[in-house]
């Protein structure tokens, strides 16, 4: 009996340790971000391609923080290239048709740290690459709340861009239509869900398999003006009115 508590205090103390590292690793890639452009580049096509120039974290990391396994794995002459494919559904959960997904891919070197993350062009008719370059730039300058594993960038911290706001007509053609419609201060506020393509989640996580989108559209203007949503664990929330000296919060979290 003594044995045993001996040898599951050091598995929990080993687990704890771990997890630090990870926490570690997160912290020292934010750091990064404040010399973004010695560490990091973009590269902007039909997609966009955010690549690490040192590289911290590590495919397993991925894994214990979204407590799920990617849609697919591809070996490569450089390493690895995982690919979260997320298919749209309808209220019972059914595969829309003809199906509307995104995805995100993930390339890993030999030794298993991510190099580049790439959003599909889908992903950018709601996050412009713009507007997704000023966000990640400026999640240099913001602040860590480690009891909700939070980053947050107030409005006075975000760079400042000229860049047009999404019209709502352009996403909705790629898009097609929400799930549903409601009102919020003012706002048209449009919902999609989307299902992830996964083998594993781990148990007690399974709603992570959906990808709740929502985005406020300006009634007059049609403009996408604030985006939020939550993918495999990451919660993610863009207020386009940042750039324009609006006191709202750009935040992210896991």
């Amino acid at each position: 009996m003594y044995r045993n508590s001996i040898r599951l205090s050091f598995i929990l103390l080993l687990t704890a340790l771990l997890s630090g590292c990870v926490y570690w690793r997160l912290l020292q890639t934010k750091f990064q971000l404040n010399d973004f452009d010695e560490y990091f580049s973009l590269i902007v096509a039909d997609d966009l391609t955010w690549h690490f120039k040192q590289p911290l974290l590590y495919s397993d990391d991925f894994i214990y923080l979204a407590k799920l396994q990617p849609s697919s794995i591809l070996k490569e002459k450089s390493g690895e290239k995982w690919q979260l494919l997320f298919r749209k559904i309808d209220e019972q959960g059914n595969l829309i048709k003809p199906e509307v997904n995104y995805f995100f891919t993930l390339k890993f070197n030999h030794q298993q740290k991510l190099t580049d993350l790439s959003l599909s062009p889908k992903f950018l008719k709601m996050a412009p690459p713009e507007f997704l370059e000023a966000s990640l730039r400026s999640l240099g300058r913001g602040d860590i709340f480690e009891s909700k594993r939070q980053l947050k960038v107030s409005a006075d911290k975000m760079l400042k861009i000229s860049a047009k706001l999404p019209k709502k007509t352009i996403i909705l053609k790629y898009l097609g239509p929400p799930l549903n419609k409601t009102e919020e201060d003012g706002l048209e506020v449009y919902f999609y869900r989307f299902l992830l393509q996964t083998p594993h989640i781990e148990e007690g996580y399974e709603d992570r398999a959906f990808s709740d989108l929502k985005l406020w559209f300006d009634k007059k203007t049609l403009e996408l003006v604030k985006f939020g949503g939550r993918f495999a664990g990451l919660k993610l929330r863009i207020d386009y009115r940042d750039y324009q000296q609006i006191d709202t919060d750009n935040q992210a979290s896991l």
